[in-house]
């Protein structure tokens, strides 16, 4: 009987193909619609939040724009992953969690301060083996120890002090060898800052690294510059580091 079915479906195949790629066509330029109603709602309409829906990004903006900004923090952090414990910190909706980094891991606490935020992540970006958690890192990091935490796109939310504050709980919680990565934007040349949110926007890379070094033996603070971002990346570690000489994914 089943056989008999595959053969069915097998003669109609040309049919079946056009209608489904009708089918997806429409339903692609609904579901960019969709999100480009959500983004005017939550970027036009004040106040604005403190983190993005990437479902905005997959569906409306890169197919516009073509740009693949966004993508970079999930992949360069990725990069750094041990393949043990992760702690996300400000996970905002959870995209990164778990698109780039629950599939590499074993487990992951991914928190945000945002209870919209959190249960946005839980609804959209569930994944079984990440516990999205609400928490301030300010005062109540999670507790535990960690082969990578990963702070992305959320530095810039904190005051120099509070970053220092918060560097040296990250480095309470790190594995030995264990890995920091991140990312943020350096601050526009023109002026102002680039989201009303932002405490403290870096003015260059070694503006970046200096808030590492005093924590951390290795630090590689890199960057991708496009028209509309200066994007500015980070890997701390006292052990080795993506593209060190003994990084054990590195052809010698």
């Amino acid at each position: 009987m089943k056989s008999l079915i595959k053969s069915i479906i097998r003669r109609f195949k040309h049919q079946l193909e056009f209608i489904f790629s009708i089918e997806a066509r429409i339903a692609s330029k609904w579901a960019s619609k969709a999100h480009q109603r959500l983004m005017y709602a939550q970027w036009e309409i004040m106040p604005q939040p403190e983190f993005f829906d990437h479902h905005i990004d997959l569906y409306y903006q890169w197919p516009i724009t073509r740009n693949p900004l966004w993508l970079e923090r999930g992949i360069f952090g990725s990069l750094a992953l041990k393949g043990g414990t992760v702690l996300e910190l400000s996970c905002g909706d959870g995209f990164n969690a778990k698109n780039f980094y629950s599939i590499r891991s074993k487990s992951i606490v991914a928190c945000d301060f945002d209870p919209i935020a959190v249960n946005l992540a839980k609804q959209k970006n569930y994944a079984v083996n990440v516990d999205f958690q609400l928490a301030d890192i300010r005062t109540a990091m999670p507790a535990g120890t960690f082969d990578n935490i990963i702070w992305d796109a959320a530095i810039e939310h904190f005051t120099p002090d509070e970053i220092n504050k918060i560097m040296r709980d990250i480095k309470e919680r790190l594995s030995k060898n264990g890995i920091l990565s991140g990312y943020t934007v350096a601050e526009q040349h023109v002026g102002g800052k680039q989201n009303p949110h932002h405490e403290y926007e870096f003015q260059d890379m070694a503006d970046l690294k200096r808030f590492f070094t005093p924590h951390f033996k290795n630090v590689k603070v890199f960057e991708t510059i496009y028209s509309t971002r200066h994007n500015l990346y980070f890997w701390a570690s006292d052990g080795t580091l993506p593209f060190d000489p003994s990084w054990e994914h590195l052809s010698n």
